[in-house]
């Protein structure tokens, strides 16, 4: 069977991982962090009234293909994602946190963390990675799950078109703030939207299934947070909790614990394409930015990659 590297183990390559890995191909997915969540990471921060967490990435997923459908109810069924209607009426979140769901589909394959991949190599009719601390194993075909930004480069030194595709798909940024706090703050609503330069504010301590202390994620609008990008977080942590203060009608906000998380490749606008798939190369690319600014993108992008090189591999058989 075919062997395959998926560099990017958040939604979109883990989708394409499961499709792969159920025809029976050979996976492994190799990603630069730590554990698992991508841009649905959450943080667990300690603080003198208990563990705090945070989803300071995607706030929630709602739920529109048939097939991500079916999946979201697997994943409901084994108690990891609940609805949370205070967001909207088809929203969801992974339980007790976002990264729970893909946490649960790593640990359904092979995946190397802590290794980040700067390149690739074709030697002959494999694929060989590069970067620091990379094995020497080849595989039949690649895949860069990865935002736009971080593909483009690695796409063009083998598939300008495929790489000119992902030079043209940009993501705007967002600072995202994270505060814990000793009482509840005094605001009736658990979630503000487009409030000064928030674009989003949540309390979530309250949402379905958590604990712990008074918890708020904030996130700037990709135009303050383009503008201040460059800044360091002890700068910024102080501008995001005077804003949350302001729109909370508390003002003087001392947290009892907090942490600061620039995302440079926040939101991505879409190309439409789905997926890219070069089968001479037997190299592609998958990810939200291939589809819209959305989770269930990302899901849908994966398989729709993950069924063109299935497709591709049955008609040359």
């Amino acid at each position: 069977m075919p062997t395959v590297a998926i560099i990017g183990a958040g939604i979109a390559g883990l989708s394409c991982a499961d499709a792969l890995a159920g025809a029976g191909w050979r996976v492994t997915l190799f990603d630069k962090g730590r554990k698992a969540g991508g841009r649905m990471a959450s943080r667990r921060i300690d603080t003198p009234h208990g563990e705090a967490s945070f989803d300071f990435g995607a706030q929630y997923f709602t739920v529109r293909d048939a097939g991500f459908s079916a999946e979201v109810a697997r994943w409901a069924e084994a108690g990891l994602a609940v609805r949370w209607p205070e967001a909207r009426d088809d929203a969801w979140i992974g339980v007790p946190a976002m990264n729970v769901v893909v946490r649960a589909m790593a640990a359904r394959h092979e995946v190397r963390f802590s290794h980040h991949v700067s390149g690739l190599a074709r030697e002959g009719a494999h694929w060989r990675l590069l970067g620091e601390g990379m094995p020497a194993e080849h595989f039949d075909a690649a895949v860069l799950a990865l935002p736009a930004e971080q593909a483009a480069p690695i796409l063009t030194l083998h598939d300008f078109e495929l790489a000119r595709t992902a030079l043209f798909a940009r993501s705007q940024p967002c600072w995202s703030g994270m505060f814990a706090f000793d009482a509840p703050l005094p605001h009736d609503s658990d979630i503000l939207r487009n409030n000064g330069i928030l674009a989003w504010a949540a309390r979530d301590s309250a949402k379905p299934g958590r604990a712990g202390p008074e918890s708020w994620v904030v996130q700037a609008t990709p135009q303050w947070s383009t503008a201040n990008l460059e800044r360091q977080p002890e700068d910024i942590a102080p501008i995001l909790l005077a804003a949350l203060g302001a729109a909370t009608g508390a003002p003087a906000l001392q947290p009892i614990a907090h942490s600061v998380h620039r995302w440079r490749y926040a939101l991505s606008a879409g190309t439409g394409l789905g997926c890219l798939w070069n089968e001479a190369q037997r190299i592609g690319a998958c990810g939200d930015w291939l589809l819209g600014p959305r989770v269930e993108c990302a899901w849908v992008s994966g398989r729709m990659l993950a069924d063109r090189m299935l497709g591709a591999a049955r008609a040359a058989a």
